[in-house]
């Protein structure tokens, strides 16, 4: 069911007050307005450079060196960008007891940084590098300099020669199953799921809001554009996150004030 105004808005925070278990799920479009782009848009990065895949990346030091030129171009939108509305709204939910937990899709880390606590990352973190050969990990930023000022692929520090790679999932490689396994079960719990800024395409992450309405949750979904679930929706509304986000929780306070 399509829902644009303030009415649904307030529908929404009326089944937050009441849901025992929530859960949201997040892509791409909760953090472009935070400046960082939509990689799959036109001009994204996706489109202005040749796929490295995992296994290329492994093989081949000519591989490492396009990956670390196109991973250093777009360093600065991750490091540079802060949580914006909706990342705060959804962090005092969470600071509230009201959300069970996050599940990303994005790699910028911005729903720590708003002060989310327990995010499901599953395409990784663009936060940190970790060596595909010993898994120490770094912070990204110092050997993104590293690159920038060298034009040269970094070493791992705490190996001699490993290869570094960002802590992402990249084309190729699997999600993490222990965080795919954790993210199903807790929307398989939830009896409100909340879906922000993902195209609800790329599977297997697409798929897990099917699982609360598959459980007898109800489905929220919160995006520019329409998406495959959007007929499987108790809610869609597609206004800008953050001051849909606001004005749920607008509406969740003066409900809050009256109990």
């Amino acid at each position: 069911m399509l829902g644009m105004s303030n009415s649904a808005e307030s529908d929404v925070a009326t089944w937050l007050s009441n849901a025992r278990v929530v859960v949201v799920f997040t892509g791409a479009g909760i953090s472009t307005e935070s400046g960082i782009p939509d990689f799959r848009s036109p001009g994204g990065i996706w489109t202005r450079f040749r796929t490295v895949y995992y296994d290329e990346f492994m093989a081949s030091p000519n591989a490492r060196h396009e990956y670390w030129h196109q991973k250093s171009i777009g360093h600065g939108d991750f490091a540079n960008a802060q949580p914006n509305a909706g990342h705060l709204a959804i962090a005092k939910w969470q600071a509230a007891g009201r959300v069970r937990g996050v599940v990303t899709q994005n790699i910028d880390g911005l729903h720590q940084l708003a002060g989310c606590d327990d995010v499901l990352e599953l395409h990784g973190t663009a936060r940190h590098v970790q060596c595909q050969d010993c898994e120490a990990r770094f912070d990204a930023g110092p050997l993104v300099e590293q690159f920038l000022a060298t034009n040269l692929v970094p070493k791992c520090d705490a190996c001699g020669d490993g290869r570094l790679k960002h802590a992402t999932v990249s084309f190729g490689q699997s999600l993490p199953t222990n965080v795919l396994t954790r993210a199903s079960e807790w929307c398989q719990q939830a009896d409100l799921l909340f879906a922000i800024g993902s195209s609800l395409v790329v599977t297997p992450a697409a798929d897990l809001p099917r699982l609360t309405k598959q459980t007898g949750g109800r489905l929220v979904i919160i995006n520019r554009d329409p998406t495959p679930l959007d007929s499987l929706a108790d809610r869609v509304i597609r206004q800008g996150i953050g001051d849909t986000l606001t004005s749920i929780d607008q509406h969740l306070d003066t409900l809050n004030a009256f109990q």
